[in-house]
């Protein structure tokens, strides 16, 4: 332990501790959980010099604000925000020392959704099976922040990565979700695989930690595909279709047994942007057939 302290001085609207996650327990019903965003995640923790599956936190949308009892160092990365110390602008995206006793202002976001704020040595909160994840499907791991709380920080043991510019890839004005098709695309009726790549989808204000919901064309089941499967085993980026007909894409959070069936999968390394991109963004979904666009 470094002896350090985080005081949350302004939660935001939802900032949860988060890691690379907790994996090997879904036949126990528990999901892997973690950064939303890993890739940014993983950034942050490389420029404080943490291993790259240390906790941090994720805030959505507006942010938060920390004092520290003793300097720490900082990075921001994922949704692009303004940083400021004691009121002063400071970096986004790079490393720099919060003295003791300032205060540290990750602002409302403005590209994107998600951002994730390391500290060298990481958060040292209690593990739970392995991880310091919150879910807030299964309510393992720490509470969401609020005003008021503490939080301990670990003992910095590397440097932060020695560069001037690191990459971050971000959102754009649409949302590309390569899916591979199945395991249950079957009981669709004709045409909806089709309906699903040429349909005009957009990101749903109801999506969270637990799944992207979408707005757009509702697919239809197959005659005779009226009831519901026996629950079966899902995973990340699992495109689950409820009775509604509205596609569903699984995020960290998800649930690890369901019974509606599921249309496609999305690949993880495109579930990041999943997690940044805004209500009213735009969603193209792109059939692959073994590795390839497909219809």
């Amino acid at each position: 332990m470094s002896g350090a302290v985080l005081h949350v001085v302004r939660a935001g609207a939802l900032t949860t501790v988060q890691d690379a996650g907790r994996t090997g327990f879904a036949h126990l019903g528990v999901p892997r959980s973690g950064a939303l965003d890993l890739p940014a995640h993983r950034l942050a923790n490389r420029l404080v010099g943490n291993p790259e599956e240390a906790a941090g936190l994720e805030t959505t949308v507006s942010g938060c604000a920390l004092r520290p009892s003793h300097a720490v160092v900082v990075a921001v990365t994922g949704a692009g925000c303004p940083v400021r110390v004691d009121g002063r602008p400071a970096a986004w995206g790079a490393p720099f020392v919060v003295p003791g006793g300032s205060l540290l202002d990750v602002g409302q976001a403005t590209v994107g959704l998600r951002s994730y704020v390391a500290v060298g040595g990481g958060l040292a909160v209690d593990a739970v099976l392995g991880s310091r994840a919150t879910d807030l499907l299964s309510g393992l791991g720490p509470a969401p922040l609020t005003d008021g709380d503490r939080l301990p920080v670990g003992t910095q043991r590397g440097r932060g990565a020695a560069a001037d510019v690191l990459p971050y890839g971000c959102v754009g004005a649409e949302l590309v979700l390569p899916f591979l098709p199945g395991p249950r695309d079957d009981w669709f009726a004709p045409g909806s695989l089709r309906t699903l790549v040429t349909g005009h989808y957009t990101v749903s204000p109801a999506s969270n930690r637990i799944g992207l919901r979408v707005l757009g064309p509702a697919l239809r089941r197959a005659g005779g595909r009226e009831g519901e499967l026996p629950s079966e085993g899902m995973v990340p980026g699992a495109v689950q279709v409820p009775p509604d007909g509205l596609p569903v894409v699984f995020l960290a959070d998800h649930p690890t047994t369901g019974g509606y069936p599921v249309i496609g999968v999305v690949p993880e390394e495109s579930l990041a942007a999943a997690a940044q991109s805004a209500p009213g963004t735009r969603i193209r979904f792109v059939a692959l057939r073994s590795g390839r666009p497909a219809l």
